[in-house]
C-alpha cells in the first residue's frame, strides 16, 4: 500500500482523494489543508482524513507528496516540498514562467524527484490511439488538428502525435476570439435557462523544423457543453486517426476503417473498476475523455510513483509548459509569427 499526502484542497485534488476511496487496498492518503475548517470541509466531503497541522501530516508518513493547488503557484509549492526531502507529484503546468520552470529543471538537476500528472495520453481511448500511430498504421504522421484539451495538456498530446521530439524548434501564429456561447453544463450541473457565457477560443498554428503541422483550438466551454464538441485529426502518409476511428490503407493497399477500442494495458488491469468497464462496453463515436478515464489514468500514475518509477519525464513536462507559455505570446501578438528558443533541458536531449 503506498500513502501520499495531497497538499491543496481544490476541485482537482478531490480526483486524488476519490482514488485513495476507489482503492482503499493500494492508496491511503491525507490531506493538508490551509485551515481547520477547510480541514473538516474536505474529510466531510471527500471520507479522507484532512488536518491544517504539518506536523500531524508529516507523521502521516507519505511516500510521496502529490502538489494540487492553482496553477500559478505549483512550482512554488512543489519546490518547498522538494526541500523537505519528499518525491512530488505535482498537477500540471510544471511552471507559470520560463524562470519558474528553469528553477525546476535545477532541481531535477539537484537530484530531487518530481513528476508532474500529465495523465490525458493514458486514458485508454487515447492511449489506443497513441498506439495505433506507434504501430504505423497511419504511416508517418505529419499534420495534426487538436481542439480537445488545454494548453499544455494539448502540447503534450501534439508531441506524442507528431513524435516531436523535446528541443525540436518551431513557430507558432496565434489567434484569440472571445464570443457569446449558450451555457448548457458546469462542474456544478446541466443548464437550461438559455443563459450565456463568453466563449474564449485560443487557436494556435505551429510549423516545426521537421516540417509538420498542428493547429491548437480549443475554449475551456468544451470540456462541459452539450453543444461545443471536441475532436483530433492527426494525418499521416497512409491513413488518418480522426476522433474514435482509424481509416488506413492495408499491406495491400486497400482501404480500412477500424474503431477505436478503448483497454486498460495488462500492468494497470489492478486499477480496473466496474464504472471503466461500462465506460469500454458502451464505447460510442464522440471523443470526450471524461471523469472515469480521468480518474484511471491519474491511478496509474500513482501506482508508478508508489513503485518508485518516474511516470512523466521531467524535460517533457517541462516542454508543455514551455509551449503553453509561447501559445500565450502567439494570441497577444496575433498575425506575428513566435519563434521558440533553447531551453536548459533541451542539451539533455541532445
Amino acid at each position: 500500500m503506498y500513502s501520499y499526502l495531497i497538499v491543496g484542497s481544490g476541485y482537482r485534488s478531490e480526483y486524488f482523494a476519490r482514488i485513495a476511496k476507489t482503492y482503499p487496498e493500494l492508496f491511503r492518503a491525507m490531506y493538508l489543508c490551509r485551515s481547520s475548517e477547510k480541514a473538516e470541509k474536505m474529510t466531510e466531503r471527500t471520507g479522507v482524513k484532512a488536518s491544517d497541522d504539518l506536523q500531524a501530516c508529516l507523521a502521516f508518513g507519505p511516500d510521496f507528496v502529490v502538489v494540487c493547488v492553482d496553477r500559478n503557484h505549483n512550482a512554488e509549492v512543489a519546490e518547498t516540498w522538494l526541500d523537505r526531502g519528499y518525491r512530488v507529484l505535482s498537477e500540471v503546468p510544471a511552471g507559470s514562467t520560463e524562470a519558474e520552470l528553469k528553477r525546476i529543471w535545477m532541481k531535477g538537476q539537484e537530484g530531487k524527484r518530481i513528476v508532474f500528472c500529465e495523465q490525458y495520453h493514458r486514458q485508454p481511448v487515447l492511449q489506443a490511439g497513441l498506439e495505433a500511430v506507434r504501430a504505423g498504421i497511419i504511416g508517418k504522421p505529419h499534420s495534426l488538428y487538436l481542439s480537445l484539451l488545454h494548453d499544455y495538456h494539448g502540447a503534450s498530446l501534439i508531441r506524442r502525435c507528431l513524435d516531436i521530439p523535446v528541443g525540436e524548434a518551431f513557430s507558432a501564429a496565434g489567434l484569440f476570439q472571445c464570443s457569446p456561447a449558450a451555457e448548457t453544463d458546469s462542474r456544478t450541473g446541466a443548464s437550461y435557462d438559455g443563459r450565456m457565457q463568453q466563449e474564449e477560443r485560443t487557436m494556435v498554428q505551429l510549423a516545426f523544423a521537421s516540417g509538420k503541422t498542428a493547429l491548437y483550438d480549443f475554449a475551456s466551454v468544451q470540456y462541459r457543453s452539450f453543444i461545443r464538441s471536441r475532436h483530433l485529426t492527426l494525418r499521416g502518409e497512409r491513413g488518418e486517426w480522426n476522433d474514435t476511428q482509424l481509416l488506413w490503407l492495408d499491406s495491400e493497399n486497400r482501404p480500412r476503417r477500424t474503431p477505436l477500442t478503448p483497454e486498460v494495458p495488462e500492468q494497470y488491469r489492478i486499477l480496473d473498476t466496474q464504472a471503466l468497464r461500462d465506460r469500454r462496453r458502451n464505447w460510442t463515436a464522440e471523443l470526450a475523455p471524461d471523469t472515469v478515464q480521468d480518474e484511471f489514468a491519474i491511478a496509474a500514475m500513482l501506482l508508478d510513483m508508489g513503485e518508485g518509477k518516474e511516470p512523466y519525464p521531467l524535460e517533457e513536462a517541462l516542454e508543455d509548459a514551455y509551449y503553453w507559455l509561447i501559445f500565450q505570446q502567439a494570441v497577444q501578438t496575433p498575425g506575428r509569427q513566435v519563434q521558440s528558443g533553447v531551453m536548459p533541458w533541451h542539451a539533455a536531449k541532445h
